[in-house]
């Protein structure tokens, strides 16, 4: 990933789940939390493809797992936004354009679904069973209803400054700047010698042949002469 890519994504899932465990964890739904980092990691797949949604998904899982309060084994939640980042890439529009909202809103629903279900088998393989206590059915709905209600506002937002990063005329610019000159390079680093030099040295030997071709001429004058 480039310097951009990394900058934005850290950006963003530092302030996604800042906002989820500051503000959306505090208002004590029924049921599931609205996932503000699930659809951080989505609106940057749904640009960056499916290689940049797993390594997006897989730091913010991560950070999540490790921040307070977080209750769980670590590299859990990281599993799960790994693969749902990876999934969501494959599905990436084209040019990273969204040309309607009935394809990412769909993404939106299967990937909450998606990630409930599968953060509560890997809990099961680990043996936490708290999903069993509140109910799976109720944590899919409402996992679903409040990323479908909240990704509006979240995930086009996301989206768009993914572009406006990667499309960045300034860093363009400035690469192409930073670029050698491969022939000059070439010719001081392998010779040695600059050009102004090597044109120099050719054309004092031209002299030093011209006065050589006089002097000689001048020898065989005198030569006849006696």
């Amino acid at each position: 990933m480039r310097v951009n890519r990394i900058l934005l994504s850290s950006s963003l899932v530092v302030v996604a789940l800042v906002l989820q465990v500051s503000v959306l964890a505090r208002l004590h739904l029924p049921g599931a939390v609205p996932d503000m980092l699930l659809l951080t990691v989505l609106g940057l797949a749904l640009v960056y493809g499916h290689v940049g949604g797993a390594l997006v998904g897989f730091g913010a899982g991560l950070l999540a797992d490790l921040a307070p309060p977080a209750d769980h084994a670590a590299g859990r939640y990281a599993l799960v936004l790994c693969v749902i980042g990876y999934l969501a890439g494959l599905v990436k529009p084209e040019n990273g354009r969204l040309k309607s909202a009935t394809g990412p809103m769909v993404v939106v629903v299967v990937a909450a679904i998606g990630s409930t279900l599968l953060y509560a088998g890997v809990g099961a393989l680990v043996g936490d069973t708290a999903a069993r206590h509140v109910g799976l059915g109720s944590l899919l709905f409402t996992a679903a209803l409040y990323d479908l209600l909240l990704a509006p506002f979240v995930v086009p937002g996301i989206m768009a400054l993914a572009r406006r990063a990667e499309n960045d005329p300034l860093a363009e610019t400035n690469s192409q700047a930073k670029k050698p000159n491969i022939s000059s390079g070439w010719l001081s680093g392998g010779t040695g010698l600059r050009i102004g030099s090597q044109r120099g040295g050719l054309g004092g030997l031209k002299v030093k042949a011209v006065k050589a071709r006089t002097a000689r001429a001048g020898r065989i004058k005198g030569v006849k002469r006696l």
